[in-house]
């Protein structure tokens, strides 16, 4: 199998390579990039990168309009085309708005610097397992007119696909394996986001909003329970 390209941007060369050397033990293909500026030009050329590792503050062109642009439809769609990559920014900041930002804009992982590059590796894996980079069986889950194919990691409703990007596709597999079951907010972080994200509990709201938006009618299967959180419910 060839080894899977993971496009690391950062303006600090020390960091990049930190997070290079550790990847590239993992068997990983890695390509840099100083700013965002350039890792555009990277992305739309390479078109077989598995993974971004973004970081926030860069010159040119920060983090938070890489990730914007490659998650938004561009005003030139023959040329470059919605991407539902998995993406893990990196900040040295610790204000939660720059967090939530991150996720409203369609990032999948937050990771805050310093970090271990070990749970980095451990994430990024983590992730390509999720968007089936890695491989795993053939799943099929089905609930009132949405189709879920977890090996190919798409979603059909009523027949027709809809882009979800890989934190939205968990959390909806995460409903519908969890039918008529209310859910607390605190649950849904600790089983979608994992037991080690420390973020605040509206990154949930963030992403039901976005996930309802773009499930249409269907949406309304998502309902929420003031005061605690939400539970998925078909209704016949």
């Amino acid at each position: 199998m060839d080894r899977l390209k993971i496009l690391v941007v950062d303006d600090e060369s020390r960091m990049r390579k930190l997070v290079r050397d550790f990847l590239v033990k993992s068997n990983f293909e890695v390509l840099e990039a100083g700013d965002g500026e350039e890792a555009l030009d990277i992305f739309y050329q390479q078109k077989d990168i598995a993974l971004l590792v973004l970081d926030i503050m860069m010159p040119r062109i920060n983090g938070f309009e890489v990730c914007r642009e490659i998650r938004q439809t561009s005003k030139v769609p023959q040329i470059r085309e919605f991407s539902n990559v998995p993406i893990i920014m990196l900040t040295a900041k610790g204000d939660e708005r720059d967090e939530l930002n991150g996720f409203d804009i369609g990032a999948d992982e937050y990771i805050s610097k310093p970090f271990s590059p070990k749970i980095l590796v451990a994430r990024v894996n983590a992730l390509l397992r999720r968007a089936n980079k890695l491989g795993k069986e053939a799943v099929i889950s089905e609930a009132g007119g949405i189709v879920m194919d977890k090996t190919a990691h798409t979603v059909a409703i009523d027949g027709r696909n809809i882009e979800l990007s890989v934190k939205e596709f968990e959390l909806l597999d995460y409903f519908m394996s969890n039918q008529g079951i209310a859910l607390t907010r605190e649950r849904i972080l600790d089983s979608v986001w994992s037991y080690d994200y420390f973020g605040d509990a509206r990154t949930i709201d963030t992403h039901v909003k976005k996930l309802r938006s773009k499930m249409g009618a269907k949406g309304d299967y998502i309902k929420t329970i003031w005061g605690m959180g939400y539970k998925f419910e078909v209704e016949d």
